[in-house]
């Protein structure tokens, strides 16, 4: 079974051979940990590949993101870092205050040149070799975006009031993502995915009936774009997000990412096995910068026990942040092809 047919059988519920693999490594593990990275890596190698660079330069991006100091990113937010290996904050937003929009438009030339035939070479030559899955991250993040723009503290009064700003701001931030996913779509990829963190570590950061009707609309469009590609919906969101699950199912995400051990796993799992496709992963606040070998191996048993169920569904991610041991990295997933019985 190839890696690509292993991922679409994942996907489609239809039991593969093992649980597909894939290492999300962040800034920090390729400056300090790449040569641990690329022995793990060589061990268990990942399902997944991605194209090379497809999105332009936008004309205001500079400095560099993950080095500690301050960088200005495509949209013209300015953020800072304390240290190296850290993506930082947005401490300057560009809309703070309203009547900047005025002035203000979408970093419309990282879309118009794009190369997107690079996405149709790389995965002409992935076919012929290896046969990957080939999954493309896009830069949607509506919800997160409008926070860097607006600042956080901002957004959630624009929310609250509804203003007519605000709802011009999410307008013109879903129109560039819209234009950038259809060219996505448009290419020979296999997968697509966006992304918004939506939860505090307890609950969903606003109102799931809010949420509803704000921003799911969003999310419907861009699955309905990437269905209408005959491509698979691959979506993030950190935290508690427990409360819109059946939403992301009903609008048709294949696969979601989201911190599994900020919620009940087992009631994700007699709740949603079999519906939606559960794209790792393991806890990366508690057991895996802190935790041993044998708390990974147990993490990793409850999470198969919970949602792997009969028909597979579980791709075996991890996230590899800062000061993680590369052996609670490289026992994730020693522990996803150990028989689930001999799992504690």
């Amino acid at each position: 079974m190839t890696s690509r047919e292993r991922v679409f059988r994942t996907l489609e519920f239809k039991v593969p051979d093992r649980a597909p693999r894939q290492l999300w490594a962040l800034p920090w593990v390729n400056m300090f940990a790449k040569d641990q990275m690329d022995m793990i890596l060589q061990e268990f190698p990942s399902d997944f590949i991605a194209p090379g660079h497809v999105l332009a330069s936008s004309e205001r991006r500079s400095g560099q993101e993950g080095r500690k100091g301050t960088y200005v990113d495509d949209w013209g937010c300015i953020w800072v870092s304390g240290e190296d290996g850290i993506v930082g904050e947005v401490k300057h937003p560009p809309l703070a205050d309203f009547s900047a929009m005025n002035n203000f438009s979408p970093p419309w030339e990282i879309v118009k040149r794009a190369d997107w035939d690079e996405v149709n070479r790389a995965q002409e030559k992935n076919l012929a070799g290896e046969q990957k899955f080939m999954l493309c991250g896009t830069s949607i993040r509506p919800f997160e975006r409008m926070q860097f723009l607006r600042g956080t503290e901002s957004l959630y009064l624009d929310i609250g009031y509804g203003s007519a700003e605000f709802r011009r701001l999410l307008e013109i931030v879903h129109e560039f993502y819209l234009k950038e996913l259809e060219a996505w779509a448009a290419t020979d990829c296999d997968g697509i995915s966006f992304m918004d963190d939506w939860g505090s570590q307890k609950s969903l950061l606003i109102s799931p009936a809010m949420w509803r009707e704000l921003f799911k609309p969003l999310y419907k469009d861009y699955c309905d774009i990437i269905h209408s590609s005959g491509k698979k919906v691959f979506m993030h969101s950190d935290g508690h997000i427990a409360a819109i699950y059946e939403d992301l199912i009903e609008i048709g995400v294949d696969a979601i990412n989201s911190q599994l051990f900020c919620m009940n796993i087992e009631e994700l799992g007699r709740q949603f096995s079999g519906r939606i496709a559960f794209w790792g992963e393991i806890d990366r606040q508690r057991i895996l910068p802190f935790g041993t070998v044998e708390d990974v191996y147990k993490a990793v048993g409850r999470v198969r026990r919970s949602l792997e169920g009969d028909t597979g569904g579980m791709i075996a991610q991890c996230e590899w942040g800062p000061n993680n041991p590369p052996e609670n990295i490289r026992a994730v997933f020693e522990a996803w092809l150990i028989p689930i019985n001999e799992l504690s």
